[in-house]
Order: structure tokens, then C-alpha cells, then sequence
């Protein structure tokens, strides 16, 4: 997608909060099996989608008191309906919550709850719960292994059975603890939510919503579920507590503003044209409706799909309905840019960046642009994109990747391999990246800034994932 970038991270089921309901910490009293349980997910990359979450979210982030500054959203390339924290102040909304959710409110009401487990600090305090469960449940384990001992030497066959019974219950005992402590910070963050939504003077209705689908997928499954071995509170009582209070709010009917609600299913449009079928682009947004959404889509869907001229008529028929709408024009460069049409590419990108100049991955794919112009003389605009790019995108590897390429093509070698380094060490291959450090720092002065900026990446180190 445009800009949509996928870069593919890991992440540690321990260090997860998830909004669904079902459990991800069966294995909290087995830390050594914590690695085994990393999955590797991917990372999608919109100008459009994210401004849009972040407006979103900035007055929730504002009402609990953390900044907009200071909490990232990141979209994930998966089809379940499903949002969590992670480590540091990140918050992850899968895709597929962003294509059902059919109402700004919901996703807000998404937002705001994974907020009330950011404000609250959830996860530090989970994990020193965690550690705390996890020495009791090995302390249990001694205890009964002490007393199967204990009943051997004494030729105790009931002793030696009550304390092997005891063995396998600490490991539960302590996944309950935790699982308990859980639950609890669950419904702190419902009763934060309420709060944020409340002062922002927006409904509840969303996030309820939400969490009755949640309710209706496991309605089969919690009849014979054990509620204490859920991280959740179970679903009724969960959305019973939530609606009773939500629905005293004198927000409690408030609507989302009809060009907010616009914006949203432009994003779903988007996001089903990039990434389904062609029957359920059709089934999402028929083209009958005759709406800018579905056109939208559509457009997405032929240009995706090779029909690049086709697609460049619907793309300039958008740019006519909404000529100040930079999305559009930052699509109609891509689509001619990967067409191998790189100089048309450049006057809709250059359009779209002075329609959003603060998207940095809209430069990126400007600097991008010019670079496979193969013109020289452009060079100097094409590093000042991608520059600006990468520093508004510090994350971004093909930014560092394109901007090597520029700076090679001007014969700055210390300035490309030092890009170079950047793009392989976002990529987590650390060992390669240092090697063109070194390289950097044999061929600059000693202190400069490419010096210092090389040094940074010989002195960096792999977090320890198991944290």
C-alpha cells in the first residue's frame, strides 16, 4: 500500500495486552519457553491511515495524560479483529478491525481502552506479577519435591502421591495468580476507556459494540470454559458492567461528525483495495453504490491488479472529485512510479507532498520517484526528500535504502554506507550494519557527525526479547 511499507517484527506473547478475549498467557509460569511462543507478524505503512488513527486517538492520548508524542500507533497485517500494547508506549490495531469496524466510535472506543492499559502502566506491573507468581510456583514445586523425597525415605506411598499432586499444581497456581491480576487490570482499562470517552464527549456505543462481537465468537466455547483460566473477565459480565455505566453518560448518543465518518470508510476502502480479493471489494463496496469510498477502492483494486492504464482514469476521476485530497495524487504516483513510468511519477507526488508536507512517507516515495528518473541534475532534491523522510520515518529501511543509493550516485561514500548501516541495522541485521560502520569511520574525520552517527550503531546492542 503507498506507501504501505510491511516490515515483518517479532513479538513476545508475554509482553502482549490484547483487546480479545481469549487467553495469551497459558505459558506464564514457563519462562523458559517464551521463545518458542514469538510470532512474527507485518507492519503496514499508510500516510493516510495512520494520520487518520492518530486524530483518533490524539484526545484520548490528551484525556489520560500521556501525549500524542508519546504513543505510536502501528498497523498489523492480520485479518482478525483485534488491537493490543506492547513493550514501550506502542499500541497495535490489526487490520482486520480497521476494515470491520463500520464506525469511527468503534475503533476510538478501541483506542481508549488499550490507552487505559498504557496510562496504567499494565504491562511493567504484569510483569513483576508474572516474576511474583512464577517464584511462588517454584517455590511450591520445591516444596512438594521435598515431600515426594520426604515420603520415599519414609516408605509413604500417600506422601510421595500428595507431594507429586503438588508439583503439578504450583505451575496452576501461579497462572492463576497471574491470570487474576490480569482480569483485574482488564477491567481497569474498560472503567479508564469510559473516563477518556466521557471527557472527550464521545459515546461508549463503539467500544460496547466491540466487545459484543468479542461476546457472540465465544459464546459456544465460554459455556465449558473455567472463568478463572481467562484473562478476561468472562464476556457477559464484562459488557453487562461496562453498558450500565457507559449508558448514564450524557454522551451516551453522540454521533461521529459526517466527515469524520467519511475519512473512515475511505480508510476501509483503502485498506480492502490493497489487500482483498476482488469479490470482496465488491461485496464491501459495490460499485453501484457510486460513492467516493467505492470508487476509491475500485481504483486501488485496478491498479493493483495491472490494470494500470484503467486504474489512471478512475485515479484522475478521484483527483477530480477532490482536488486537494493529496492520497490521491500520492496514488496516482505510485501506481506510475511501479509501472516504470518514474518521470510521470513526479508531478502527483510532488503534489501530494505540498498537499500533506508532514507525511514522511510521502517523501520517501518522492525521493524515490525523482531517484529513478535517472537524472542527475535532480539528485540534490531527491537526497532532500529522502532525508526529511527518514528523519520524520527514523524506522523507515527503503527510505535509508534509496537515500544510499542517492548518495552513491553523487560519489559520497561515507554518507551512502553510512545509510547503508541504518537501513541493515533497522532490518535487525546488526552484524552487517556495524561492518559498514567500521567502514564509515575509516573514512571520516574522527567526531564528525558521521563519525558519531557510525559509532552509535558499533556500540549498539539487541534488546534482550525475553524481557
Amino acid at each position: 500500500m503507498t506507501s504501505i511499507l510491511l516490515r515483518r517484527f517479532r513479538y513476545t506473547a508475554k509482553t502482549v495486552f490484547s483487546l480479545g478475549l481469549a487467553a495469551s498467557l497459558a505459558f506464564a509460569a514457563q519462562p523458559e519457553t517464551a521463545s518458542a511462543q514469538q510470532r512474527q507478524m507485518k507492519i503496514i505503512r499508510d500516510a493516510e491511515i495512520e494520520a487518520l488513527l492518530m486524530d483518533y486517538a490524539r484526545p484520548i492520548f490528551r484525556a489520560a495524560g500521556i501525549g500524542s508524542s508519546g504513543a505510536q500507533i502501528v498497523i498489523i497485517d492480520d485479518r482478525d479483529f483485534n488491537a493490543f500494547v506492547a513493550s514501550g508506549r506502542r499500541m497495535y490495531i490489526n487490520s482486520g478491525a480497521l476494515l470491520e469496524a463500520e464506525t469511527p466510535n468503534e475503533i476510538i472506543g478501541v483506542i481508549a481502552h488499550e490507552t487505559g492499559h498504557l496510562a496504567g502502566g499494565h504491562l511493567q506491573n504484569l510483569r513483576n506479577e508474572m516474576a511474583r507468581a512464577q517464584a511462588i510456583g517454584a517455590i511450591a514445586s520445591i516444596l512438594s519435591a521435598g515431600a515426594m523425597v520426604a515420603g520415599a525415605a519414609a516408605g509413604s506411598s500417600a506422601v510421595g502421591r500428595g507431594g507429586a499432586a503438588a508439583m503439578t499444581a504450583g505451575p496452576g497456581m501461579a497462572m492463576r495468580s497471574v491470570l487474576s491480576y490480569r482480569r483485574a487490570q482488564e477491567i481497569s482499562a474498560d472503567r479508564a476507556a469510559l473516563t477518556y470517552l466521557n471527557a472527550t464527549h464521545q459515546s461508549a456505543k463503539g467500544m460496547i459494540k466491540t466487545f459484543r462481537r468479542f461476546a457472540d465468537q465465544s459464546l459456544f466455547s465460554a459455556q465449558y470454559v473455567d472463568p478463572y483460566v481467562q484473562s478476561h473477565p468472562m464476556p457477559a459480565e464484562r459488557i453487562a458492567q461496562l453498558e450500565t455505566i457507559a449508558a448514564k453518560s450524557q454522551y451516551w448518543d453522540a454521533k461521529d461528525p459526517p466527515s469524520l465518518q467519511l475519512r473512515h470508510d475511505m480508510m476501509r476502502a483503502k485498506l480492502s483495495g490493497y489487500t482483498e480479493s476482488p469479490a470482496r471489494v465488491e461485496q464491501r463496496f459495490p460499485r453501484s453504490q457510486k460513492t467516493l469510498p467505492s470508487a476509491y477502492a475500485h481504483a486501488i483494486l485496478a491498479y493493483r491488479t495491472g490494470g494500470v492504464r484503467n486504474a489512471l482514469g478512475q485515479i484522475d476521476a478521484l483527483i477530480r472529485s477532490d482536488p486537494n485530497n493529496p492520497y490521491f495524487y500520492e496514488l496516482k504516483g505510485q501506481a506510475l512510479l511501479e509501472s516504470g513510468k518514474a518521470d510521470a511519477a513526479v508531478a502527483p507526488l510532488r503534489q501530494a507532498y505540498s498537499l500533506a508536507p508532514d507525511a514522511g512517507l510521502i517523501r520517501i516515495l518522492l525521493g524515490h520517484a525523482i531517484l529513478e528518473t535517472g537524472r542527475d541534475n535532480l539528485l540534490g532534491e531527491a537526497i532532500g526528500h529522502l532525508r526529511a523522510g527518514v528523519t520524520s520515518e527514523p524506522l523507515s529501511s527503503l527510505g535509508y535504502r534509496y537515500l544510499a543509493m542517492a548518495y552513491a550516485r553523487q560519489g559520497h561514500i561515507p554518507q551512502a554506507e553510512l545509510a547503508t548501516a541504518n537501513g541493515l541495522l533497522i532490518d535487525g541485521d546488526v552484524r552487517t550494519a556495524q561492518s559498514y560502520a567500521k567502514r564509515v569511520q575509516a573514512k571520516v574525520k574522527r567526531g564528525s557527525p558521521e563519525w558519531l552517527q557510525a559509532d552509535d550503531i558499533l556500540t549498539y546492542k539487541p534488546p534482550d526479547t525475553q524481557r
